[in-house]
């Protein structure tokens, strides 16, 4: 059986104004469908330019990202785009929210992109995700009036807005409390009870997370796998 995603030879390389920086240094490995892998190690260990490899969200100077066999490093512009509206949830540390939309336009706002959803039916399905975890009265609500608890859990239900397969987060309970942070493990647990594949950066030593493997690295390598 294939690997959900399989990273070979993975290699970035940073031109600075007066040297070069390697962020990623020849990193391999896989993750089987339904995973949770945790990806930790300390600051400036390369763990967020590897999401960003897996996110499609960078390149790599040289190496090859496959997610379900398709080769994303190989896409372009919007080609890459329309890929990751189709088939990534993201959810970020700062929870990356439009100021301007209602938590419920923040939800449909990827739903309106991917076109996967009928526009009819976009709504039900932002209010059932809200509903899910437990927010649904802040639908008509602006980010700086709730929690980062709760701009949290809207980041989630963003990401989860065109039902993805492969979820990607980094250190998304790092700027949150220890309550808050356990709801939102509980989250992602429940993402690996529906078969979805989740690889979580995180630099925490303690984890709540049901996870199959952790993956750290140090100096951009992977020390372990």
């Amino acid at each position: 059986m294939s690997a959900f995603i399989e990273v070979k030879n993975l290699t970035k390389v940073f031109n600075g104004s007066e040297k070069r920086f390697t962020a990623l240094n020849g990193v391999s490995f896989s993750v089987g469908k339904g995973e949770l892998v945790i990806i930790s190690g300390k600051s400036g260990s390369g763990k967020s330019t590897l999401l960003n490899m897996l996110s499609g969200i960078d390149y790599p100077t040289e190496g090859e990202v496959f997610i379900e066999q398709v080769p994303i490093h190989k896409f372009k512009g919007n080609q890459l785009a329309a890929w990751r509206g189709r088939n990534l949830g993201i959810v970020f540390q700062f929870f990356q929210l439009m100021p301007t939309l209602t938590v419920l336009e923040n939800i449909m706002l990827p739903m309106e992109f991917a076109g996967l959803i009928a526009r009819g039916h976009q709504k039900q399905r932002a209010m059932e995700l809200l509903d899910r975890v437990g927010i649904s009265s802040l639908a008509n609500k602006f980010p700086a009036s709730i929690s980062g608890g709760e701009k949290q859990r809207v980041a989630i239900v963003r990401a989860l807005a065109n039902n993805p397969g492969f979820i990607v987060a980094d250190e998304p309970t790092g700027n949150l409390d220890s309550m808050n942070t356990r709801s939102i493990h509980g989250l992602f647990n429940s993402l690996i009870d529906e078969g979805k594949t989740v690889v979580y950066v995180t630099h925490e030593k303690e984890t709540s997370l049901n996870y199959t493997r952790k993956i750290e690295m140090v100096d951009g390598k992977i020390l372990n796998n």
